[in-house]
């Protein structure tokens, strides 16, 4: 048992020479140093430097007497407590430190993922991982590999907001959450797939016959690109789509204009009609 006790010790921070010497202590009342270092089976010349740091730590005391100094150890309830505390105001520095350190975007760098396997393994991973919330911009057949994690996110309250960018027609079953359907994906014959967890943490990807490539990354500016792309696009999609007829009386001829230039093709009507489905906005 008392080795036992000696190992979990050591494991707190004790030497193994203050383990022993602890132990020892609290076998008796007091003891002086040459009683310790009898009773742990220690170095005489060793055994006083071994108290004084009991004492430093909270662990023992030393009490004068005309006969020299003597040891009592502190109750090991006390010591507990004491040592929680210090390891909790360690450990809550430590978070700070580092969390100061993670979001210097200098010391987030850009992986890039180079295979279709590699992409949707850090997606489980960021999906897995999420403890807050999810954005989540997919297509089918990555939405039916995912299925299970983000179930699982879901069910672990992980609140999740899923952009369906290939406006599927019917629930495949694997998108969780908050699900808005529009026609948002590219055009040629790539698909993407866009997560966001808990506001930091980013993978995106392009899919296409050929393979994937994408990037996994904390990097501030990056996660917010794709936050913002996620709900600029599903904004859009959905004040077009509610007020569908209307949009194009609400537009100055100006606007339209400065939209219908910001399109690789067609008009910026036309590419909501895309989006929505709709046959006329």
């Amino acid at each position: 048992m008392q080795m036992n006790v000696h190992a979990l010790l050591q494991d707190i921070g004790f030497t193994g020479y203050e383990a022993r010497a602890y132990v020892a202590l609290l076998g008796a009342d007091t003891c002086n140093g040459y009683e310790v270092a009898k009773a742990a089976g220690m170095p005489r010349a060793n055994v006083y430097a071994v108290l004084e740091r009991l004492v430093e730590r909270g662990a023992a005391r030393r009490l004068e007497t005309p006969e020299g100094a003597r040891y009592a150890a502190v109750k090991p309830e006390q010591l507990i407590r004491r040592l929680d505390k210090r390891h909790r105001r360690t450990l809550d520095a430590v978070e700070k430190a580092l969390a100061a350190l993670e979001s210097a975007d200098e010391a987030a760098p850009v992986f890039n993922l180079k295979s279709y396997k590699e992409l949707m393994g850090q997606a489980r991973a960021l999906i897995d991982g999420a403890t807050q919330e999810l954005q989540v911009g997919i297509q089918p057949a990555e939405a039916g590999a995912l299925a299970d994690s983000l179930r699982e996110a879901r069910e672990r309250g992980v609140i999740i907001t899923t952009l369906c960018m290939e406006a599927c027609s019917a629930e495949c079953g694997g998108c969780q959450g908050s699900i808005h359907r529009y026609n948002l994906g590219p055009s040629n014959d790539a698909r993407w797939l866009l997560l966001i967890g808990d506001k930091r943490q980013a993978v995106a990807g392009e899919i296409t016959p050929a393979g994937a490539t994408a990037v996994a990354t904390h990097h501030r500016l990056i996660v917010e690109l794709i936050t913002a792309y996620i709900r600029q696009s599903l904004a859009l999609a959905i004040l077009a789509d509610d007020l569908g007829d209307q949009f194009k009386g609400l537009l100055s001829r100006q606007a339209h204009e400065v939209l219908d230039a910001l399109q690789p093709k067609g008009t910026f009507l036309a590419r909501l009609m895309d989006i929505t489905g709709r046959k006329s906005i």
